[in-house]
């Protein structure tokens, strides 16, 4: 058995020497080969990829990343392009707000840097959406800075590493001391890159593979044989559960009512079939009197969607009419151009159930 006196320090070389061998190849990331050829990280891409990377995954993000540089292979190309293209190429990807972020940052970086990004933490967390994470991902990778960069991947390594006891989220400013710690003036876009890299692939919530980890003579959780008991979460509430009602209309020829939500607040200026006015806090009109004009409504069951912070039921309601009605705030839409549309998910699930093959029909 492991004594702690048999434990040796972690080192950032350590991880590098691993990174350099089992790096992941990611279309956003100069991997070390490419490094070493002189290629450097395109500030754009770093800040394009983490923001996308909260709270989603890798291969989620990757179609997501790829058509965004497709569309808009520059942050000068993003300031100009409307919101509402932006949207829906975002759409699916969810937390709606990082894309009105994203739009703003892009033009806060063409307005008022000229199209450059800035190269130090204090300077890119000024800029729209940008906190603490992102600010130090980007001027690590990016820009080599010595910052300590901390995601989700980072702090389960950093504590299981050390054994920190402290539940999350209060244990986080220790975690990152010891990032801060641990991150070397030399190649820290990459010891940041490799601590992710190490978190999604080795060091895994359920099932670690500490025998092939880079740190495992260096980690006090697996001294303690019990890796998986880190990171300590505190208790969770239950999410309250909000309920609400969502309208599909469709004309005889196809076309289906949408309409834009307010530009702040959830999912704002997002698409949406017309719903009742239920948020994280208070529950909307349920029946089909509440319908954005009088029809004959009928029942389609009711969807479930998971937010951060509350579950949402919506009772879906169709009609089918022979043409087009004047409809305050919406606009009439062909179901075959649904795809071009900034509908989040839970819209998406709305339709669906109304009208099962709608966007089979969008795609072809």
């Amino acid at each position: 058995m492991m004594t702690s006196t048999t434990l040796t320090a972690p080192t950032a070389r350590l991880l590098l020497n691993w990174y350099d061998r089992h790096h992941r190849d990611l279309p956003w990331r100069v991997s070390p080969p490419m490094a070493a050829r002189g290629i450097k990280a395109e500030p754009y891409h770093v800040w394009l990829s983490e923001v996308m990377l909260q709270q989603t995954t890798v291969p989620a993000v990757k179609p997501y990343f790829t058509n965004f540089l497709a569309r808009w292979p520059t942050v000068r190309d993003l300031a100009d392009a409307p919101s509402e293209d932006v949207m829906a190429a975002w759409a699916g990807l969810g937390y709606y707000a990082r894309a009105r972020n994203l739009k703003k940052c892009a033009e806060a970086v063409t307005r008022d840097h000229g199209g450059i990004f800035p190269d130090t933490e204090e300077a890119l967390k000024a800029l729209p959406g940008i906190g603490d994470y992102t600010a130090a991902a980007v001027a690590a990778i990016a820009f080599n800075r010595q910052a300590a960069v901390m995601d989700g991947n980072i702090e389960r390594v950093i504590s299981r590493l050390y054994a920190i006891s402290t539940a999350l989220p209060a244990a986080k400013p220790l975690m990152k001391q010891k990032v801060a710690l641990l991150t070397p003036a030399d190649r820290p876009g990459d010891f940041a890159q490799a601590m992710m890299d190490l978190g999604a692939t080795i060091c895994t919530p359920k099932r670690p593979a500490c025998a092939l980890c880079p740190f495992n003579g260096s980690c006090d959780a697996l001294r303690l044989h019990d890796p998986e008991h880190f990171p300590v979460k505190a208790d969770r509430k239950t999410k309250p559960v909000r309920h609400g009602a969502a309208f599909v209309a469709v004309t005889a020829d196809g076309a289906i009512l949408l309409r834009r939500r307010i530009e702040s607040g959830l999912l704002g200026g997002m698409t949406e079939v017309p719903t009742t006015g239920w948020t994280a806090r208070l529950d909307g009109e349920t029946s089909p009197d509440a319908a954005p004009f009088p029809a004959g409504w009928e029942p389609c069951g009711t969807i479930t969607h998971v937010f951060t912070h509350f579950e949402l039921r919506l009772s879906i309601y169709r009609v089918a009419i022979p043409s087009p009605i004047q409809a305050d705030n919406g606009w009439w839409e062909p179901v075959t151009n649904l795809d071009s549309q900034a509908l989040p998910t839970v819209m998406k699930k709305a339709i669906t159930a109304a009208i099962p093959l709608a966007f089979k029909h969008s795609k072809e």
